[in-house]
This record gives structure tokens, sequence and C-alpha cells, in this order.
């Protein structure tokens, strides 16, 4: 590159505007209960308004990802600071409408918070790889991916803080424009590198390498990794509250250890290699999943450690995976990759609400009330997403043989 930017402010930027998605997150999960008590939701109708999160992401990503070449990253950036901001403040006065229209807005400003997301990914992935090369390409992807788990941390921390000292659930929405109004004033005034298009390719070039069969299998592996890993932290507040472990404070210690992992995630990745990485993160999810599903109390948490070494590496990873395996795919493919993973989430966040509401309708025939029925029909559902890791099992182990008897693929950046 012949123009001079400052490398460590942009990184510093893209790290603060993820914290901004994670606390759109955490603060979301940590308060979906008192959502739903004060306007009488089902977990059915939580599930819709928290799929308009995930569908927003999505979107805004392969948009992103088809604009990135032509506008660049500066111009996306300011798209996704209205969108954050937008959205948070919707969210805060949704409850002051009627019902139908509280719903409307709550639907609106999701989708909203959703699309600032999106577009920070679409973003910043590719304004990395455009930055950095080689294995320094794979370290700072997990640094700057470690702070989503990572911001999910400290918001989930925050929450349940200020759910402590009586705060109301929207007055804890608030945090949400804090890290927002951080990354727009680093961002602004930058000199951002502009996009390799003569590394990525033409957008037919781009679009024929993800018409390839090691494309299409991530893509469909990606779809699972995603729910895997946001299936049971969005519903933590609502599953785990009755099993005598404090469920922001699982959240906190998941995603505490995730930032940890990935912060070395550079290291793991060069011992194991990208698909013993995936592997392995399929095994050991599956494990903490099913702990969930089964223990209670203390062992709550020996649950989430698990789940959280099992899950850490599966998104940096398999963005990483498409940038070095598949590096024809551009921009349009990071993107692509990551906006199933939220697209297959968004699917899924009613289904798991229609789990939640059967299970809490067949234990209720068994005759349990009250805490226990909330217990064992949250366990239900979470014995039931154990699927999900179980087939990504199989699915890495052709991966694993599958690259393992292929050519050495030579990565180059974006």
């Amino acid at each position: 590159m012949t123009q001079t930017i400052n490398k460590s402010a942009l990184f510093n930027a893209s790290c603060f505007a993820l914290i901004t998605t994670a606390f759109s997150f955490s603060i979301s999960a940590g308060t979906l209960r008192q959502l739903g008590d004060d306007l009488g939701y089902t977990a059915e109708r939580l599930g819709y308004i928290n799929s308009l999160w995930f569908f927003g992401f999505p979107i805004a990503m392969i948009i992103g990802g088809l604009i990135y070449h032509s506008i660049g990253p500066k111009k996306i950036m300011k798209i996704a600071f209205l969108s954050h901001f937008i959205g948070a403040a919707l969210t805060l006065f949704a409850i002051y409408f009627v019902s139908d229209m509280s719903y409307v807005l709550l639907l609106a400003s999701n989708l909203l918070m959703g699309i600032g997301c999106g577009c920070t990914e679409a973003a910043c992935n590719p304004m990395i790889a455009d930055m950095y090369t080689g294995s320094t390409m794979n370290k700072m992807l997990n640094r700057f991916h470690m702070w989503f788990p990572g911001g999910i941390f400290v918001g989930a921390l925050l929450s349940e803080a200020m759910t402590s000292f009586g705060f109301s659930w929207q007055s804890q929405f608030w945090l949400i424009p804090i890290p927002a109004i951080i990354y727009f004033y680093l961002f602004n005034g930058k000199t951002f590198p502009k996009a390799s298009v003569e590394q990525a390719g033409s957008l037919s070039g781009n679009i024929k390498a993800m018409f390839t069969p090691l494309f299409l299998f991530i893509f469909a592996c990606m779809a699972l990794t995603a729910i895997t890993e946001f299936g049971p932290q969005k519903w933590t507040g609502l599953i785990m509250e009755s099993s005598g472990a404090k469920p922001m404070l699982i959240l906190a210690l998941t995603t505490g250890l995730m930032a940890v992992l990935r912060f070395f995630g550079g290291p793991v990745t060069k011992a194991l290699g990208q698909t013993g990485v995936l592997l392995g993160g399929a095994i050991v999810s599956t494990i903490g999943i099913y702990l969930f599903s089964t223990q209670t109390g203390v062992m709550a948490y020996v649950a989430a450690i698990f789940f959280a070494v099992g899950v850490a590496f599966f998104w940096p990873t398999m963005i990483g995976f498409v940038a070095a395996k598949i590096p024809k795919s551009g921009a349009l493919g990071m993107s692509i990759i990551g906006g199933v993973g939220m697209f297959s989430t968004a699917i899924f966040q009613p289904i798991i609400g229609g789990w939640i509401d059967s299970d809490i309708a067949e234990q209720t025939a068994l005759g349990l009330t009250g805490s226990e029925l909330d217990l064992a029909a949250g366990q239900a559902t979470l014995s039931t997403m154990t699927t999900f890791p179980i087939i990504l099992i199989v699915a890495f182990l052709i991966l694993f043989f599958w690259q393992k008897s292929s050519k050495p693929s030579v990565a180059t950046a974006h």
C-alpha cells in the first residue's frame, strides 16, 4: 500500500465497534425476561424480537460485502454508527407505547442494531485482512473477534450489577451508545486502507469462488457453528435462571474465557491447524451443552467453561479459513460466511422459543410448577441443542481428512 494509515488506531476503533455489537447482544439477552414480563410476551414472541437482530446482521454483512470494494469501509462504518445509535434509542422508548406499537418498535430496534453489527463485520473483517498478511492476519482477526465475547463479558457484568441495584431494563440500553460514540470518534479523520481489488479479484470471480465444493461445505458448517455458539448464549438468562446459578455470571464466565482464548488464538491455530481447531471445538462444545442440560448449581459454571472452550474459536477460524483457503472469494466471501451464521441464528431464535414453550407445556402436564418447571423445560431445550455440535463433529471429521488429502493452499491477503 502506498497510503499512510494508522493501523493501530483503525484496529482499536474496530474493536470498540465490535464491543458495541457485543453490548447490544448481551444487554438484550440479560434483559429478555424483564422485557417479556413487562410486556406479557411469550418465549416465541421474544424469539421473533431476537430474530430481527440476527436478520439485520446478515443482510448488512452481505450488502456490505458487495459494496466494500466500491465505497470502502469508512462509509460502511458511518452506517453502522447510525444504526447502532438509533436502534438503541428505539428500544428505550418502546415501552411507552401500547403493546402492539411496542412490539413493532422492538422489532425495528433489533433490526437496526443487527444492521449496525453486520456493517461492523462487513467493514472490519476485510479491512483487517487488507492491513495484515499471513499468520499476522490470523492473529489480528482472532484479537479483533476476542472483543465480541470480551464485550459480552463486560456487558453481562454491567447488566447484572444494574439489575442488582434495581435499574430498569430500559436504563441498561443506555450502555450501548457509549462504545459507539468512542469508535465514531476514533475512526473520524483517519485514512482507511484501500480495498485490495487486485488480489480479491472481480465480483464475478468472487461469486465463482463461492460455488466451489469447499466454500459450499464451509457455508453449511457455518450455519451450525453459529447456532451452536449463539443458541445457548442468547437464551442463558431465560433457561438458567432456575438452575441455582446466576445466568448473567454464566454468560460473563463463558464470554470472558472466550475472549482470553481468542487472544491466544494464533498459536493455538498454528499448533492444531484450522480444521483441528474446528473439530476439537465441536467435540468440547457438545460436552458443554450436554452439561448445561443436566447440571445445576456450581456445576453449571463448569458447564460454562467447557462450552466456552468449545465455541471460542469457531467464528474467527471460519472467517480465517475462507480468507486463507478461498482467497478469491474476497471480502464478499467473508461477509457471506459471517452472514449465513447470523441468518441461521435468526431462523432458529423463534424455533428455540417454540421449543421452550413446548417443553414448558410438556413439563406442566407432568405436574411440575414454578422453578422446577422452568429448569426442567430449559434443560430439555438445551438437550435438543446438542444436535448442532454433534452434526459438526461428523462434518469437521470429513473436512479434516478432506484437507489432509488436498494440496496445501497458499494463503493470500485480500
